[in-house]
């Protein structure tokens, strides 16, 4: 059975998500830097670098929240910048960071399901999704329609948790992540579920090769992993194949 943020709620995966996120979007930002000591930043932009290369004029971002991640690819200079996420607090947080840094000529934040997007086909030159894609309810739904609405040879790049491979690393890391974090997150969010999921969503997604491999049988190719902060968490890079 997949990993749910409430266990004893009947809702679907998805609904759970978000209504997870409702609940703790006024601290997600707080949190999200305070736990990771602020290193999801240096994360998002290394993987905005790996995506520099290809010059992405219109970019998507799937599971944009707080939209950190649309907000740290302003810097490629696109031309339009479009974020999806179905939580309507998380949009809300982020729709005031984007008006606040002066950016709401190029993003536009949406409403909407990853796994059921709102797009045609081959209308962006990347998407970017930044720790969304172990949500999903369906993954390979959700890469398959990532995957339709990228023009061919756009880009995708996910950033993602991982597992730290050095055994020692490993084991400080998984302390800290199943013991304090969880602990911290349930004080500062106030809900008792949110951080439990999160190192339960983290061990169930197929990290690594298997993330790849997943990639790899939607159709994508020049799947790549660039592990981040000895594989805390992994930058992935995947094409869609030209016509």
């Amino acid at each position: 059975m997949p990993a749910k943020p409430y266990k004893k709620s009947e809702l679907s995966k998805k609904r759970q998500v978000e209504e997870m996120f409702d609940r703790i979007s006024y601290r997600y930002d707080l949190l999200n830097h305070l736990l990771s000591f602020n290193i999801d930043k240096l994360w998002r932009r290394n993987a905005i670098n790996r995506l520099a290369e290809f010059n992405p004029a219109t970019i998507i971002d799937i599971a944009t929240g707080t939209a950190d991640f649309a907000l740290a690819a302003t810097r490629l200079n696109p031309k339009k910048i479009t974020g999806i996420d179905l939580s309507e607090g998380m949009l809300e947080i982020g729709r005031q960071k984007v008006k606040r840094r002066g950016f709401s000529h190029l993003i536009t934040l949406i409403k909407g399901d990853s796994e059921e997007l709102p797009f045609a086909d081959n209308l962006f030159d990347a998407a970017i999704v930044g720790f969304g894609v172990r949500n999903f309810e369906n993954l390979e739904k959700g890469l398959s329609e990532i995957f339709r609405i990228l023009n061919p040879g756009g880009v995708f790049i996910v950033l993602e948790f991982s597992y730290p491979h050095n055994k020692l690393f490993r084991k400080l890391y998984f302390f800290y992540f199943t013991k304090v974090l969880p602990v911290i997150g349930r004080i500062l969010s106030k809900d008792s579920s949110a951080y439990s999921y999160l190192p339960e969503s983290v061990a169930e997604f197929p990290e690594g090769e298997r993330f790849m491999d997943a990639l790899r049988q939607t159709g994508y190719f020049n799947c790549r992993c660039y592990p981040q902060t000895f594989g805390i968490a992994s930058v992935y890079l995947s094409q869609k194949p030209k016509i």
